[in-house]
């Protein structure tokens, strides 16, 4: 992990092509294209996050009608995520939600739905009371992330479910911000306890539940915790397990769905979706992919793993 900022930048960029789309949407198009074979749908992001000045949000307002364009005119099975930040948040609160209420409008005409990405803790609460403000609007193809890493997580999944009354649309992960102890969980046990729990609690209230982990342990009690609440069969092995065909509405899966990020665990999504499991690729694309690759490399084990692995076996960096 200290090795990573004397890795040479070119080496990030060879490895990061396993988890980058590419700089511009028209990588982004050709990789879904591609991985659409695999029966997979997709979230698109475009890297950037805080922004300096509020003119800044101009590219992303842009970027992001153009993509909702190319997504419709390539008739991709894909919904966008953006982070709040990137629009100005943390600059100027009421101008970010006019920015994100647009973007979001525009996706809404298309029945594509949108995902406010979830950053650190000091934006958590606004990123919540975004989501609130778009369904008064009227936009209920909006939803957040919730990172179960934070002490806070299973009171904020009840508060929004009481709050949209059944229309919540939660992606919950382990969170890649490495948050104080006063706030979070850090060791990895606990953090995986605290995401299956929150998966339960998910499930319970009848949220739209997007797993999005990695970790064999959170993907196996997602199964069982499925099963138990009648959402799949009894049979509870990864190559047993089939769906009940219950509608959920366009791009969605039967009240859940795996996501996973672009180039991580290929097998086993590919497992998940071979046995009928709606899954879901994360796929960034964008000029910023060295500071993602980066914070994806102090962050993660397994991908600062695969970076010296690839280095003294470079056949290993393939999607």
């Amino acid at each position: 992990m200290y090795l990573m900022p004397i890795i040479p930048k070119f080496i990030i960029r060879w490895v990061a092509k396993r988890y980058v789309a590419g700089h511009d949407i028209a990588d982004a198009i050709k990789v879904m294209k591609r991985l659409s074979s695999e029966n997979a749908c997709f979230t698109v992001d475009v890297l950037g996050e805080e922004i300096s000045s509020i003119e800044e949000v101009s590219f992303f307002e842009e970027e992001y009608s153009n993509l909702i364009d190319q997504i419709i005119n390539h008739n991709l099975d894909a919904n966008i995520s953006l982070k709040p930040t990137a629009f100005g948040l943390l600059i100027d609160e009421s101008e970010a939600l006019k920015k994100i209420e647009k973007i979001a409008r525009k996706a809404a005409k298309h029945g594509m739905f949108v995902r406010l990405d979830m950053e650190d803790h000091r934006v958590t609460q606004q990123t919540i009371d975004l989501v609130f403000s778009l369904h008064q609007s009227g936009l209920y193809n909006v939803g957040t992330v919730l990172q179960a890493r934070l002490f806070r997580t299973e009171k904020d999944i009840v508060k929004i479910q009481e709050k949209l009354a059944g229309k919540s649309d939660i992606r919950i992960c382990k969170g890649i911000y490495l948050e104080s102890s006063d706030i979070a969980h850090t060791s990895y046990q606990d953090i995986v306890d605290a995401t299956n729990s929150s998966i339960d609690l998910l499930l319970d209230c009848r949220a739209y539940t997007a797993i999005a982990s990695h970790d064999i342990p959170v993907i196996e009690h997602s199964l069982k915790a499925l099963s138990s609440r009648g959402f799949i069969k009894e049979n509870l092995e990864l190559d047993e397990v089939e769906l009940d065909s219950i509608n959920w509405g366009k791009g969605k899966g039967p009240g859940y769905e795996f996501q996973m990020l672009l180039g991580v665990r290929g097998d086993i999504r590919r497992k998940l979706s071979s046995q009928g499991h709606r899954t879901r690729i994360y796929l960034p694309y964008g000029k910023h992919w060295y500071e993602y690759s980066m914070r994806r490399l102090r962050e993660n084990p397994d991908v600062a793993w695969h970076v010296a692995k690839s280095i003294v076996m470079p056949w290993t960096n393939r999607r």
